[in-house]
């Protein structure tokens, strides 16, 4: 699904919504719109209307549709995009009606992905999640499948186009399927092979451009891709970043949330999002100047919840702060480390609570150890991290970092 119709005219879409009462209809209609944009359109005009459900044939009210067919022909829309999940016999009746071509929530999301991927798991994922979406409507008519990767095969003997075309999506998802299971199986080994050389990892979750990116560049140069934009960072990144009291931890960048994700995606990144669930500590980052800042914080708490990540230290970070005024800060949040990943405040606290919040296995020290011992002192500095060293008449005076092996060792000349 190419957004944009040619290099010299940008796509005009017309925002269609049915509010139902279930959600916050405005809020995920505002949404849509950042959604729209991501994907290289111009939000032209939003249309709501209220409803007990969306009428199962058009979708809207008849009024409304005709209403919606004289606003596409007077602003020259060229696509309308539904605030909704459409079925099949909505989206002919819509196109019908308007003359203008009609998609969804899911399948703008699924189309800014697609533009996003850039590592193989991430355009697997992106393209199972497409072909999920699409079998169930198909329609005799036949799917364009060129765009997901290579025409139709031959077709069976007496089979219909559309029998063809649903057999070959099934197989083509079987095949998608066996490829994630092999990369999910490398991250797998990644991931043991880590907390075997007893790596520490802390991963950057939250809602959708709430500057995870820009953060994750502040801290470590890494060069991620960091727009105002909704899903610019689609892959995950890692990088190290070494606290002040010289443990270094890896930091993973990963995918945005947002409202109401549709359950294809969820399910297709689930197992992008168990790096943050497999990680020893989360940063859950929040922009803190949206006036949906609350709301976002749930969606991302709510994820973490069903990923099971109870137990994992969780930091609220309040990005964005030099945008706001404190006060307003301090009445909308009970807690959090108010930083700006822009200018730099508030990353010295940020570290600083990474480190309160550290596994056990690591600790920081103060020794004094015998000149007869003066063994251990070399064993700290292939093993473990000596942040200083004095030599006194008692011995030698040391400030280390050490894990549970080493501590045992040398627990007997920590000075209290």
């Amino acid at each position: 699904m190419e957004l944009k119709s040619n290099e010299e005219k940008v796509t005009l879409a017309l925002l269609l919504s049915v509010d139902c009462g279930s959600y916050d209809a405005e809020a995920s209609l505002d949404e849509l719109c950042e959604l729209v944009k991501s994907a290289g359109a111009i939000p032209e005009v939003c249309v709501m209307q209220k409803l007990e459900k969306p009428e199962s044939a058009t979708y809207v009210g008849t009024g409304k549709l005709k209403e919606v067919a004289e606003i596409c022909t007077q602003r020259e829309i060229d696509l309308i995009v539904a605030d909704n999940e459409l079925t099949p016999t909505q989206i002919k009746n819509l196109e019908k009606a308007t003359d203008v071509r009609v998609i969804d929530r899911t399948m703008l999301i699924l189309d800014i992905f697609a533009s996003r991927a850039r590592s193989k798991e991430g355009k697997l994922q992106v393209e199972l999640a497409q072909l999920k979406y699409m079998l169930p409507r198909l329609t005799g008519k036949g799917v364009e499948m060129s765009r997901l990767g290579g025409g139709i095969g031959t077709r069976g003997p007496g089979e219909t186009k559309l029998e063809t075309d649903r057999r070959h999506i099934r197989r083509k998802m079987e095949t998608l399927k066996e490829q994630l299971a092999d990369v999910e199986k490398h991250r797998n080994m990644l991931r043991n092979r880590r907390k075997k050389e007893g790596v520490i990892t802390c991963a950057i979750v939250g809602y959708t451009n709430a500057g995870k990116s820009t953060l994750m560049n502040y801290l470590t140069d890494a060069g991620v891709l960091a727009e105002n934009k909704l899903f610019a960072t689609l892959d995950p990144t890692s990088r190290a970043l070494k606290l002040p009291s010289g443990v270094s931890v890896m930091l993973i960048d990963t995918v945005g949330l947002v409202r109401r994700l549709p359950h294809h995606l969820v399910e297709a990144f689930r197992s992008t999002l168990e790096e943050a669930a497999q990680s020893d500590i989360i940063l859950n980052v929040c922009d803190a100047s949206s006036e949906e800042a609350r709301v976002h914080m749930k969606v991302t708490e709510d994820l973490l919840n069903s990923l099971g990540c109870g137990d994992t230290p969780i930091i609220t970070v309040l990005n964005k702060c030099d945008l706001i005024e404190s006060d307003v800060i301090e009445q909308q949040f009970e807690s959090g480390i108010k930083i700006s990943a822009k200018t730099g405040e508030g990353i010295d606290e940020l570290l600083n609570a990474i480190e309160q919040s550290l596994p056990m296995r690591f600790k920081t020290v103060n020794l004094l150890i015998p000149f007869a011992n003066a063994g251990l002192l070399n064993e700290i500095r292939q093993k473990a991290i000596l942040n200083s060293e004095e030599y006194v008449a008692e011995g030698i005076k040391a400030v280390a970092v050490v894990d549970e092996e080493i501590y045992s060792k040398v627990k007997e000349f920590e000075e209290k």
